[in-house]
């Protein structure tokens, strides 16, 4: 995939904030609605969020990190990797979502939660725009960030924002089917 870098980091800032937008609309529930599961094995609204979080925590700091870190000056053209392309792509909802098996550490089933839950998705998101605008001023292809499945694969960072934005996006569409 190529893409002008400032094309792609537009729509990443458009998705992010379509997520904000539902995530504020998911505040205006009951807790016990945000809580309900559609079977004993399904999550939650909340816990659709949660699971958020809890990538949002590796995510935000690393990309952090590795934009404070880079040298490079921005390159008009985004030209994703392979295993890069690959990832997002699977994060991508598609008509009827497939099933991935989710990370212990990241699974948030059978947790106590509450509407802090939507308060810390809506700042890290907050984060996550700032940071998408700090990117403007580096190379997306050559600043790299690990991921949290391996600190020995690094993607490119247009990768990372594909990945960790397409991931959100997955995981609204399966909240508000939740509402359905």
């Amino acid at each position: 995939m190529k893409i002008a870098s400032e094309k792609l980091i537009q729509d990443l800032v458009e998705r992010t904030q379509i997520n904000i937008n539902q995530v504020k609309k998911f505040n205006s529930l009951s807790e016990e609605i945000l809580n309900q599961k559609p079977g004993s094995e399904k999550w939650s609204i909340l816990e659709c969020i949660e699971h958020l979080n809890l990538y949002g925590d590796f995510y935000i700091p690393e990309i952090s990190r590795s934009i404070a870190k880079s040298k490079t000056e921005s390159n008009a053209t985004f030209k994703s990797g392979f295993l890069g392309n690959y990832f997002a792509k699977t994060m991508l909802p598609k008509e009827k979502l497939n099933k991935m098996k989710t990370f212990k550490d990241k699974n948030p089933i059978g947790s106590s939660l509450d509407k802090t839950t939507l308060q810390r998705f809506l700042t890290q998101q907050v984060q996550l725009l700032d940071l998408l605008e700090k990117a403007k001023m580096v190379d997306l292809n050559k600043t790299k960030t690990a991921i949290s499945i391996s600190k020995w694969i690094k993607l490119k960072l247009g990768d990372t924002f594909r990945v960790v934005i397409y991931h959100n996006d997955r995981h609204m569409v399966q909240a508000n089917k939740i509402l359905q």
